[in-house]
């Protein structure tokens, strides 16, 4: 549903998406990823887990929280975790489409700015 969202909102994004923490990393592997968005809820480990995992190798890809878990803990122990945005299921989910706007574009600022230097 996500990824129909977001290719809805912008055609441009080849969006991705996978069923475990395991396939997430497997893919990360094997491919370039611009943004990363996770749940807190995974099968194997939590995305907040994943999250520290991708962190250990990638400071600045974005990574987007989207969880239904709603307590301030798992905000902070998200954000802890290296998480750029902790957004909340289903409320945020128009944020979440701006949200990814504002990280792509920020992403090709630097970019951007890193190829012209």
């Amino acid at each position: 549903m996500i990824g129909f969202l977001l290719h809805s909102a912008d055609d441009s994004y080849d969006v991705t998406a996978v069923s475990s923490a395991q396939k997430a990393i497997t893919l990360m592997e094997n491919q370039s990823i611009a943004l990363f968005i996770l749940d807190y809820a995974l099968p194997e480990i939590s995305g907040v887990e994943l999250c520290r995992m991708i962190r250990q190798t990638d400071s600045e890809t974005p990574i987007i929280l989207y969880s239904g878990m709603t307590r301030e803990l798992d905000r902070h122990e998200a954000l802890t975790a290296g998480a750029t945005e902790f957004l909340i299921k289903p409320n945020d989910l128009e944020r979440l489409v701006e949200t990814v706007g504002r990280l792509m574009n920020e992403r090709l600022i630097i970019f951007e700015e890193q190829t012209f230097h």
